[in-house]
């Protein structure tokens, strides 16, 4: 049976590929948070699912997982690392507290880096172990290629992951492991669905106030009107178990929107978005 670490599990697109791969006859290895969520995932998923609880930004307790899973791994190589873990930060950036930025990149950027750092060894890069090579899917976003008004540490945080993944793909060609990116439009998640918890309150008197409760509302439908996570995990299933992977895979309800956005000029994509969120200048 090969194994895969998926971080950020306890929830959407995590917790729906440790479903997936499970499904199709995987170990999982899942990172967590919180105890009552361990507790709660391994009552779900059962005797192929093991919990790791660590922070994604906590260097130690990462790789300590990663040890644990070594030797569970009793020398066989890891078939794959998922970099899911991620936040979203939202607020104009002129007026955004530097510490909300920096934990936005600590997260979704610094998070992937220490992840990579501590498990890929275990895909193969250690060559002691025995195997074959496995892969690092890395959840990007399709911010990743578009950057969103009001939303700028996330669209941060997501181009950084494909300019990481571009790196680490020809880097981790030394050693025969692949690195994929799968990049998700809406999708239905706590990520997008708790926006309303989001306290915009701060911002009552920034001129951007009105357009920031335009992006908040837009982030709750897409948490309503997004794709299943378990669409994502079947997705990443397939980055990881193909034969001639793709570099990246995006997954989107509503594909030609994007394909129509993407081949309009940023000028024109530029004035449809302002003026939908009322960021067009004051006559």
């Amino acid at each position: 049976m090969r194994s895969v670490v998926v971080t950020g599990a306890s929830t959407g697109i995590g917790w729906a590929t440790a479903k997936v791969l499970l499904a199709h006859g995987f170990r999982v290895f899942g990172s967590v948070r919180k105890e009552q969520d361990a507790q709660r995932l391994s009552s779900e998923f059962g005797a192929n699912f093991t919990p790791l609880s660590f922070d994604v930004t906590d260097e130690a307790k990462v790789r300590a997982a990663a040890s644990e899973v070594r030797a569970a791994l009793n020398g066989e190589t890891l078939a794959g690392l998922v970099n899911n873990a991620g936040v979203a930060v939202a607020g104009p950036l002129l007026e955004l507290a530097t510490v909300d930025f920096r934990r936005q990149i600590d997260v979704n950027v610094i998070g992937p880096v220490i992840a990579t750092q501590a498990f890929g060894p275990l895909l193969g890069a250690d060559t002691s172990l025995r195997g074959p090579k496995g892969r690092i899917v890395m959840v990007s976003s399709v911010a990743g290629k578009n950057g969103n008004p009001l939303l700028s540490p996330y669209s941060t945080s997501k181009h950084a992951i494909e300019g990481l993944s571009e790196s680490l793909r020809r880097e981790f060609m030394l050693f025969g492991i692949d690195v994929i990116i799968v990049a998700p439009g809406a999708v239905k998640t706590p990520i997008w669905a708790k926006a309303d918890e989001v306290d915009i309150s701060t911002y009552r008197n920034s001129p951007f106030f009105a357009a920031l409760q335009g992006v908040r509302k837009f982030m709750t439908q897409l948490g309503e009107t997004g794709l299943p996570a378990e669409r994502i995990g079947e997705v990443i299933y397939d980055a990881l178990t193909v034969t001639g992977p793709k570099v990246r895979y995006q997954i989107t309800p509503d594909p030609m929107r994007h394909l129509i956005v993407s081949m309009l000029p940023k000028r024109t994509v530029d004035r449809i978005i302002a003026k939908r969120l009322g960021l067009m200048p004051k006559a």
